[in-house]
């Protein structure tokens, strides 16, 4: 015989393979016999048909048989092409794909044939092989459905356009080559949209780049579409029972999805040349988990739900056998195909006995919890030190409510916390432990996830691990779902406190993706810095990275402080079981530092190339990223584009053409040029050319020879000023440095003064060192004439915590007698302070007509504001961190500390004791400024003090007649008298202190519109002063309240904040460098000139993270009486 074949055959419904044998058979004869027994088929003469198990398929006659099949296919109950009188099926020809979709297609087969027989491995192949045409094995090979478009709902927002971030060169060709390969691709398209989003470029894992748009501001004015998601529980209930499940994945799924031609402008993005906009639906946009929810429902409409399952991207076809299941793929198949969508080959699992889906184990048994979820406690290793069981003790703590017994059941364990006592482990101890965390990870605690319901997310990082757990609100309590923890390696044991807090984040939302994706959930965290998250300015590398990851999931960050977050702490500090791992550090005290740089300068012929390698987080080793030029062995700039661009710049190029002729203009000739042309002919002889490229000879002191420096062109010298200043390896030092560090290779006409500008307007720079302008506001008086017409409060402490139970000190002092008032109290919240100063002050001396005090918390809450409104007093505050506007109470308060110290040097805890020695002796002091003693000024006679009890008091005048009216009458002349000395006094004594204060004030006043840094000295817990920056700007004057108090927008457009001139300087923007004239030489014409400099802000390099959210965020249950800030109150 010539040779065998396997062929595809379809009759019918009816597809499979059968191998052939070709043969010169020239008899008539029925073959086939081993096919028809196979199948269960009989042939009906008569009929002419086909009889199977379930169809019956009529056969046709034919003129001719050709030898070799041909390529029919027999639809439901047609006729098929027969021979006359022989009865040949016609068959389709195996064909098998090829290139990478083969590859990916046998893969994908060989994943599969695990579990199945030779003839299901088959059947397998004949689908696969059937329906090759909605696998895709590269993105480009993807098409777009038409059935449903991703439209972007924005309201009448105003267009959001943000500027790009500055990409390195070495990156900058690999961005464009990205976008013309998308463009090709029909991914993006050219744009002229008012909108526009950065994009930042990330590492793929297997190597590569990807641009990532950042498109959180767009989301923030985005409609939310509350498209309802289906219910996990539903879900797993159509799959109990099945027993062949087969898992699919769409490719880049959301590139198959069209936008519409209004929501495509929306999508625009630069990098900083042209302006592109999506076709398809991009990574990153908040409705994009609905809108791809809405299409899988669409494409499945006519497939129930018990054979396939469908939750966002992940599909599930399942059935109780092998053969349904086979018929449900090609059912999912085909509605695909209809679609015009492609699958992952990667990514699918076909035929598996058990999978997962949704967070559960799926097998013929039924539904199970995945191990993976309650391992992070069921697993947890048996505490070996007193530390390592609290952490667990505080874990079960956490969720003892949810445990019967739980103070019987732990007591053991609790025994061996007690001071004093030496940690041992005994069988009672184990056996609490373990009944423990059995009662842990039993239903009682992990609760069945509620779509509908919002979740929680509690992150913790610590030196050795993270830790997560997911809960919801059930019954009025949280309720577990799952816990997460993670160990840590070397490489993440060495970032920074934040960059481990964000790093818990991204772990715990990528494992718990399944219930997060495409639902809101609140995101916990004892690491306050992480409130900035969605707010995040020019992320880069892999914080862009990270922050990509959060952007298609909706969720509210929310401060918990430490004590409160014991749940996920405690996950993320449990041991590690292995006992031999050699990164297992127990040493919380340990902190970790930023990741490692390795600088290294790159030699060549202009030395602008200077490249940093990092330790990325989970890679293994350093990849190397530049921060102003390319990788190391490449040049900035080639000769050939240094020639370009001298020559692009008019007086370089006239220099050069003189050079070239070798013929020196004289004076008279360039009488007419600008002051920079002049100042290099006047160097004429140190000017040489090289290769093309201009350089300046320069002697060099303390080294003896000559330097080449290079002439650089106008439109380079900015980018040569922060590389000079500011770069990796050039460090941010003052005029001197960064001159002597220029000159070494670079110079234009005006250098230095264009050095000491940038240096000046650097904002790095006065963020932390401070503006060398700044200002100081004049005294503002504030003068009183009677008692209790105005009153100061402020709360001093903490002190040591009394025998009573006293911690701080509740000051109070009268504007006009200087009379204090202060009362030792517990704590200093709102309800104490307003019930202290009600039934203390109030009660035996009246309501006052003004209450002024500082911004705390407690003098701000509604509580507070409520009281002072039913007593008819006026609430007045000073500016934020400006305790000057209170200097009364705050000096006394530095009064009464220093007394306290004396009386209680070495018994601190009965300072409370002291307290009304010492307001006595105040008492009857005489102060400076009203020449009287508060006593007198407050009730019209002095306080007897010890002093009198021994020499005896001053003789009174007699009082003769009516007792009371005379005595009425003459205390009232008596105050009259003081009040009225007082009052001269006090104006003589406002007067000397305005003018010796005022002969310290300094610069000049504000005006609406300026642009002014803003003085924010607020301790951050984890932060060290020493190396945070106090000033951040550039805010905007948007008001002018007084000479001295000004209406301030924060930078980034935060909120409106009122402020003192004392916190504000003036702001000076980073002025592009044009080449003033001068340099160094003093001869020429025109030197010190600075023509034609463009104002154009320079990039800002204020360290990220230090803008506030400008989102607004729910206040927590019991701060609900605060007005909560973190150092710039709100104008409220």
């Amino acid at each position: 015989m010539p040779g065998k074949k396997t062929l595809q055959v379809v009759v019918g419904s009816r597809v499979g393979c059968h191998e052939f044998w070709l043969a010169p058979i020239r008899d008539d004869c029925i073959i086939g016999l081993d096919l028809l027994t196979r199948w269960g088929a009989c042939v009906d003469v008569a009929g002419p048909a086909l009889c199977l198990d379930t169809e019956t398929v009529a056969l046709q006659s034919g003129r001719s048989v050709e030898s070799q099949p041909s390529e029919a296919r027999a639809g439901d109950n047609q006729p098929s092409s027969v021979g006359d009188p022989p009865i040949v099926p016609a068959a389709v020809p195996l064909r098998a794909p090829e290139g990478k979709i083969k590859e990916a297609v046998e893969e994908l087969l060989q994943r599969s044939r695990q579990h199945l027989s030779p003839q299901q491995s088959g059947q397998l192949e004949q689908l696969l092989y059937e329906f090759v045409d909605i696998l895709a094995a590269r993105d480009e090979d993807c098409t777009q459905t038409g059935l449903v478009q991703h439209h972007i709902e924005t309201g009448d927002a105003q267009p959001i356009r943000l500027r790009p971030h500055r990409l390195p060169l070495a990156k900058r060709q690999v961005a464009e080559d990205l976008i013309q390969a998308m463009a090709s691709n029909g991914i993006i398209e050219p744009s002229s949209s008012p909108w526009a989003a950065p994009v930042v470029l990330v590492k793929k894992k297997g190597g590569g780049w990807r641009p990532c748009v950042d498109y959180r501001r767009l989301n923030a004015v985005t409609k939310k579409d509350s498209y309802p998601l289906p219910r996990i529980d539903d879900a797993l209930d159509h799959v109990a029972g099945s027993s062949w499940f087969s898992s699919l994945d769409l490719r880049s799924g959301y590139w198959q999805v069209e936008l519409t031609p209004e929501a495509k402008p929306k999508t625009a993005f630069t990098i900083g040349e042209g302006l592109w906009q999506f076709r398809v639906m991009p990574f990153g946009l908040c409705n994009a988990p609905a809108t791809f929810e809405r299409l899988m429902e669409r494409v499945l409409n006519g497939i129930p739900r018990d054979r396939c399952v469908v939750y966002l991207d992940d599909l599930l076809v399942h059935a109780s056998d092998f053969g349904g299941a086979l018929k449900n793929l090609r059912e999912v198949f085909s509605a695909i195909r209809q679609a015009g969508l492609r699958l992952n080959p990667a990514k699918c699992n076909l035929m598996a006995r058990d999978t997962m889906f949704l967070g559960h184990v799926v097998s013929g048994q039924g539904v199970a919890t995945d191990p993976g979820k309650v391992a992070a406690v069921k697993d947890w290793p048996t505490p070996t030190t007193i530390s390592e069981l609290r952490s667990f003790l505080g874990l079960a703590s956490y969720y003892r409510r949810f445990v019967r017994n739980f103070a019987s059941i732990a007591s053991p364990l609790h025994r061996l916390t007690e001071k004093g006592r030496a940690f041992g482990w005994t069988q009672a101890c184990d056996a609490a432990f373990q009944q423990l965390k059995m009662a842990l990870v039993d239903a009682p605690v992990l609760a069945y996830p509620y779509p509908q319901q919002p979740f929680i997310l509690d992150t913790d990082a610590s030196n050795v691990g993270v830790g997560a757990v997911l809960s919801q609100v059930e019954g009025g309590a949280e309720r577990v779902v799952a816990y997460y923890s993670c160990s840590l390696n070397r490489a993440e044991r060495n970032y920074c406190v934040t960059r481990r807090e964000l790093l818990a984040v991204i772990l715990a939302v990528r494992h718990f993706r399944p219930y997060l994706l495409g639902s809101q959930f609140l995101l916990r965290t004892d690491h306050a810095s992480l409130t900035w998250l969605l707010t995040f300015r020019q992320p880069e590398g892999q914080v862009a990275r990270w922050l990509e990851v959060l952007q298609e999931y909706r969720f509210e960050v929310q401060h918990r402080p430490g004590h409160r977050h014991a749940n996920a702490d405690a996950l993320s500090r449990r041991p590690c079981a292995e006992g031999m791992c050699r990164h297992c550090q127990r040493q919380e005290e340990r902190e970790g530092s930023e990741p490692a740089m390795v600088v290294e300068r790159v030699s060549g012929p202009t030395g602008l190339c200077v490249a940093a390698a990092e330790l990325h987080s989970r890679g293994g080793g350093p990849s190397v990223t530049s921060s102003a030029g390319q990788a190391a062995g490449d040049h900035l700039f080639t000769r050939a584009q240094l020639r370009q661009q001298q020559a692009a710049d008019p007086a370089l190029a006239m220099v050069k053409g003189w050079l070239e002729a070798q013929q020196c203009p004289d004076w008279k000739t360039i009488a007419a040029e600008g002051p920079e042309v002049k100042v290099l002919r006047s160097q004429w002889n140190n000017l040489e050319c090289h290769k093309g490229v201009l350089h300046r000879r320069w002697h060099a002191p303390g080294r003896g020879t000559d330097l080449l420096q290079l002439l650089v062109p106008r439109a380079l010298r900015a980018e040569v000023l922060q590389m000079v200043h500011g770069a990796v390896g050039s460090g941010h030092y003052g005029n001197a440095k960064t001159w002597k560090r220029l000159r070494q290779r670079f110079y234009w006409p005006g250098c230095r003064q264009d050095v000491e500008l940038h240096v000046h307007c650097c904002d790095t720079c006065t963020a932390q060192k401070g503006p060398s302008q700044r200002t100081r506001g004049p005294l503002q008086q504030y003068l009183v004439g009677a008692p209790m017409e105005r009153v100061g409060v402020d709360v001093l402490g903490p002190f040591p915590t009394t025998d009573s139970g006293n911690r701080y000190v509740l000051v109070a002092m009268d504007y006009f007698t200087k009379w204090p008032e202060a009362y030792a109290v517990p704590d200093q919240s709102a309800s104490t302070t307003a019930q202290k100063l009600v039934e203390e002050m109030f009660a035996r001396f009246g309501a006052p007509g003004e209450l002024h005090s500082d911004q705390g918390r407690n003098f701000e809450s509604r509580l507070f504001r409520e009281v002072c409104h039913r007593m008819g007093v006026r609430k007045t505050r000073t500016t934020p961190l400006h305790p000057q506007s209170d200097g009364l109470v705050e000096r006394f308060n530095r009064t009464l500390a220093t007394q306290l110290a004396i009386l209680t040097d070495r018994h601190q805890r009965d300072w409370d004791q002291h307290l009304p020695l010492v307001l006595w002796s105040y008492r009857t002091a005489v102060q400076e400024s009203s020449q009287c003693t508060p006593a007198a000024l407050m009730f019209g006679r002095e306080l007897r003090t010890p002093v009198d009890l021994v020499f005896g008091a001053p003789p009174e005048p007699e009082i003769v007649g009516g007792m009371e009216l005379d005595y009425y009458r003459r205390l009232r002349e008596r105050l009259q008298v003081v009040h009225d000395l007082a009052r001269q006094a006090q104006k003589n004594a406002g007067v000397r202190q305005k003018r010796a204060y005022d002969n310290r004030c300094y610069g000049g006043t504000f005006q609406v519109g300026d642009q002014v840094w803003v003085y924010c000295p607020v301790r951050k817990r984890g932060v060290s002063p020493k190396l945070n920056s106090h000033w951040r700007g550039p805010g905007s004057v948007v008001g002018r309240l007084s000479d001295v108090v000004f209406r301030i927008r924060m930078p980034d457009g935060g909120k409106t904040v009122v402020l003192h001139k004392d916190r504000l300087a003036p702001y000076h923007p980073l002025i592009s460098t044009g080449g003033g004239g001068g340099g160094e030489s003093a001869s020429a014409p025109g030197d010190g000139s600075m023509d034609n400099i463009g104002s154009v802000p320079g990039p800002s390099t204020r360290p990220e993270g230090e803008g506030r959210p400008v989102r607004s965020r729910r206040t927590p249950g019991h701060l609900r009486d605060f007005m909560l800030g973190d150092g710039v109150s709100g104008d409220t």
